[in-house]
């Protein structure tokens, strides 16, 4: 393997082992958040779009290149009287292109992977932010309530029945508010969670493909060394 294939399989293994770190339940999101936040990421995070791209570009001319050379060796004709080394070396050749085009392939699609998980994180992390907020939000309102609940009857009899129901009617229509606003932050923790699921899924099925092709990769070198040895 050539030292750039090296380098992109090297990055596909990263790759893969902080999908692991994204999927598994090390860290809870807060903490991740937190990492993400970190003044060593925020140093870097004005410029990662653009290194971002720039290696989804880097990814792609990788794969045009292996998709140009499976192209290429899987045309390639030989006729009966050509060398049988010739017609090995075609389908090393071949074999190598298709390697490189997985390789490229999951690397870029792992890019992908990673950069929605860390924006699906971040976007858990704000909202169990925000739904540990409002339910704070509610028990003082409770809290508030029940206080001037206690002091509306303390008081009762210098106070009209109107004001009474004015103020316990306000008080109540804040809690349906914030109970309403509870629900909808935890619709969406719940909606964020499948979304997680989902791509824990999509990555295993990933990591599954992974172990498939180098399982044929060793077969087949297997072969390639069997042939070699009985030339």
């Amino acid at each position: 393997m050539s030292l750039q294939w090296t380098l992109i399989a090297s990055f596909l293994y990263f790759e893969i082992f902080i999908v692991l770190l994204l999927v598994l339940p090390v860290a809870s999101p807060t903490r991740w958040q937190k990492l993400f936040k970190s003044r060593f990421l925020q140093t870097l995070s004005s410029q990662a779009s653009f290194y971002f791209f720039i290696l989804l570009a880097i990814l792609v001319l990788f794969l045009l290149d292996a998709i140009r050379e499976m192209n290429k060796y899987s045309r390639a004709e030989y006729n009966e009287h050509g060398h049988l080394d010739a017609e090995m070396q075609g389908n090393m050749r071949l074999f190598r292109a298709q390697r490189n085009f997985y390789i490229s392939g999951f690397a870029l699609f792992l890019s992908l992977v990673i950069r929605r998980l860390i924006i699906l994180i971040s976007t858990q992390a704000v909202l169990l932010a925000q739904s540990e907020a409002a339910m704070r939000q509610a028990q003082s309102a409770t809290t508030t309530a029940r206080s001037l609940l206690s002091q509306k009857g303390e008081t009762a009899q210098n106070d009209s029945n109107e004001a009474h129901d004015k103020v316990v009617t306000e008080l109540k229509t804040q809690i349906v508010d914030l109970t309403k606003t509870n629900s909808e932050l935890e619709s969406e923790l719940k909606k964020e969670k499948k979304d997680k699921e989902a791509l824990k899924s999509q990555a295993d099925s990933l990591a599954r493909e992974y172990d498939r092709l180098m399982e044929e990769h060793g077969k087949l070198t297997k072969v390639a060394d069997t042939n070699k040895k009985s030339d």
